[in-house]
């Protein structure tokens, strides 16, 4: 995807947001249900309530983006909405408690980005059985009434394809990887994982080992890579890592280990350590994810189904109205074309003292 396509696409999402926002803010009209205290007309009498439930903050997006996101859209759309904020720190137990607190706040909707994707479906039949629709917000959940994301086997197979091509443009057409996957209860994991197999499985490499790391954690992630060091540093020609945190915590036991060069290693949503690794070249790409269209879409049909309205949506994923955004491989060469252009991080933010000769060397200033 160009810049231009995501600058495109942020622009139709916004103006599907003004157009359902007037309907759901400032129409009288009586579709049912309680309406935003904007709509007097309605005879609602009181603003709508979103739930916006999201997984763990280990994560740098969450807690710095997608929520700061949400909110500023909702509150553009229907200034008398309210958001009900749960952050469920990569435990599915609380996060299902922060729902059904949630719903006892009068919560008209959810947009619940699961910790859990399978134990999730009791979110979503509790909430349902209560007339209350859920989102399923980046992560699946089946049974969910709508579900914004990326196309996530596409995101494994744009990382799977950059580090083939990375992997050869350092000579290196045969030789050992070894892939740390995400966390196995996140469904978007499986997919990211099967998109990588099918470029990686018939690339010629070996896949050496492979981790699927509980909680997405860069700890683990960094322990599990420690453990391979010994046993791959030879032949180890490049590291498949599902997101940015697994990605440093890799990177940082491949330096403990003594790996020099480092091989190309992946990463995964745009996180500013690791476009200042990519920047340095100890990482190789990271998948940038446009993280305000996806937060504006999800605010524009949570308002949509708080006011009994059906979801805009312009695909299907298992049965469930859905809309895929297109994810876009960064790497040293666009960070300025994309990143910046965009507006996601100021070239300020980038280039620290520490990464200023390397930024004046791309010509990011």
């Amino acid at each position: 995807m160009t810049t231009r396509f995501t600058r495109i696409a942020g622009a139709v999402v916004a103006l599907g947001l003004t157009a359902t926002g007037l309907a759901a803010c400032g129409s009288d009209s009586s579709s049912g249900g309680s309406s935003s205290g904007a709509a007097s007309g309605s005879g609602g009498g009181g603003a709508q309530k979103i739930a916006l439930l999201l997984p763990e903050n280990k994560t740098a997006r969450y807690e710095a983006f997608d929520k700061p996101m949400f909110e500023a859209a909702v509150k553009a759309a229907c200034a008398d909405c309210e958001v009900l904020y749960s952050n469920a720190e990569q435990d599915a137990a609380k996060q299902q408690q922060q729902a059904e607190a949630a719903i006892t706040q009068g919560a008209n909707v959810l947009v619940l980005d699961a910790v859990d994707g399978k134990s999730a479906a009791t979110i979503v039949n509790n909430a349902k059985s209560q007339g209350i629709p859920v989102i399923a917000y980046d992560r699946f959940v089946a049974g969910s009434d709508y579900y914004v994301s990326f196309d996530n086997q596409k995101v494994g197979q744009l990382q799977g394809q950059g580090l083939v091509d990375a992997m050869k443009a350092n000579g290196k057409t045969s030789g050992d990887i070894v892939m740390i996957n995400g966390s196995p209860t996140d469904a978007n994991a499986a997919d990211f994982k099967k998109g990588a197999h099918s470029v990686l499985d018939a690339s010629g490499y070996t896949i050496k080992a492979e981790y699927d790391t509980p909680d997405w954690s860069p700890d683990k992630a960094q322990a599990w890579m420690e453990g391979q060091v010994g046993t791959v540093k030879g032949n180890l020609v490049g590291v498949y890592a599902a997101n940015d945190g697994t990605a440093g915590g890799a990177i940082a036991a491949l330096k403990g280990g003594g790996v020099n060069p480092l091989p190309p290693v992946t990463g995964q949503d745009a996180e500013l350590a690791a476009i200042q690794r990519i920047i340095s070249g100890d990482q190789a790409l990271t998948i940038y994810k446009a993280i305000k269209p996806q937060a504006e879409d999800a605010a524009k049909n949570a308002i949509a189904l708080a006011n009994k309205q059906k979801p805009a949506a312009a695909a299907d994923k298992e049965g469930v109205p859905a809309t895929l955004l297109e994810p876009v491989v960064v790497t040293k060469k666009n960070i300025k074309d994309t990143i910046i252009a965009d507006g996601f991080y100021k070239a300020s933010d980038i280039c620290t003292a520490e990464y200023a000769t390397a930024c004046t060397a791309l010509g990011i200033s």
